[in-house]
């Protein structure tokens, strides 16, 4: 049975990482992309929007880079928060969606992104947690 080398992380990994990296720049540097996207009627844009997609990005933008730079238990404690970060994204999504205070396309696509960050960060806990497992035998 072929085992991972040191540092080699699943690709689930990479992807996660690589989604929070664009959202959470995106947050940072370009608010207004994202509110639009969410609330695309309401101008002039909400001060108080611009200040939470800041706040989160650079959050996010760590959280990404977390995943990068982290190995063994400190790795897998960070994609167990991601499933819970992910999930509750998720039913936040779909409760907007289904209350109405978000347009049905935009919450059908918030909810959808939001499941499958959470998906790659259960699929990439498992990944480790069975290589890990491996390492032992």
């Amino acid at each position: 049975m072929a085992t991972q080398r040191p540092g080699r992380r699943p690709v689930s990994v990479y992807a996660l990482a690589g989604v929070r990296l664009f959202n959470g720049v995106t947050g940072l540097l370009t608010p207004a992309l994202l509110i639009r996207r969410l609330d695309p009627d309401r101008e002039p844009l909400s001060p108080a929007a611009v200040y939470a997609f800041r706040l989160f990005g650079i959050r996010t933008i760590l959280l990404g880079l977390d995943l990068l730079t982290n190995r063994g238990q400190r790795l897998q404690e960070d994609l167990r928060e991601g499933v819970l970060i992910h999930g509750s994204d998720t039913v936040t999504a779909a409760m907007l969606g289904v209350r109405g205070q978000l347009p049905p396309r935009t919450a059908a696509l918030t909810t959808v992104i939001s499941a499958t960050n959470t998906v790659l960060a259960a699929s990439a806990t498992t990944s480790l947690a069975n290589s890990a497992r491996g390492k032992r035998k």
